[in-house]
């Protein structure tokens, strides 16, 4: 009799803590490191380079995908953003100019822009679950006249049994924006324009 109390017990505080785990808001720390081959365009020019977060708000997404939900994950811009600053200079001067982060009249310049980061509930099958994540990175080159602007989206579904946790949404959200990084810096475009 006691040992089945016990087992009750057991369970009911193990399905709490499972509750609990699927409602509590996360906070992703993450830092995306390029790892393409970029095109060699400069020969040492200096070139101004800015990242910027164009995005609504900090909270990407849910957990449950409801927006009601308070199972929030979040992407904090302070965090964030002098990563992407750091991976944009890496870029350029893997390009062979050198980046500096001060604008001068008729210096060329690069901004990035992280204009979208999303995390959403896919469809649900019985037992399997789905994360649907998207980013987009926007890539502005400006060199006298000419201006160039791409537009690099990244998308990924995960399906899963167990709702992913803190260091899963970390990975995943993190090889999304490499993703993203990879695709933008590979272009040959923006290595042009900032060479002329």
């Amino acid at each position: 009799m006691l040992r089945r109390r016990f087992l009750r017990l057991s369970l009911a505080l193990v399905a709490a803590g499972w509750l609990a785990g699927c409602t509590s808001p996360q906070t992703l720390q993450l830092d995306p490191k390029h790892s393409a081959a970029v095109p060699v365009a400069g020969n040492g020019q200096a070139v101004s380079v800015i990242a910027a977060d164009g995005r609504d708000g900090e909270v990407i997404g849910t957990r449950t995908g409801s927006a009601m939900s308070t199972a929030t994950i979040t992407v904090h811009a302070h965090e964030l953003m002098p990563k992407l600053q750091r991976e944009a200079e890496r870029a350029v001067q893997e390009m062979g100019f050198t980046p500096t982060t001060q604008r001068a009249e008729g210096r060329p310049h690069l901004t990035l822009t992280l204009d979208h980061l999303g995390y959403e509930r896919g469809k649900s099958r019985p037992v399997i679950g789905e994360s649907r994540l998207e980013a987009v990175l926007v890539a502005e080159a400006t060199n006298g006249g000419t201006t160039y602007t791409g537009t690099y989206t990244s998308r990924r579904t995960q399906s899963y049994a167990v709702r992913p946790d803190q260091e899963s949404n970390t990975r995943m959200v993190n090889d999304l924006l490499v993703d993203g990084l990879n695709r933008a810096f590979r272009d040959p475009e923006l290595g042009r324009v900032l060479a002329r």
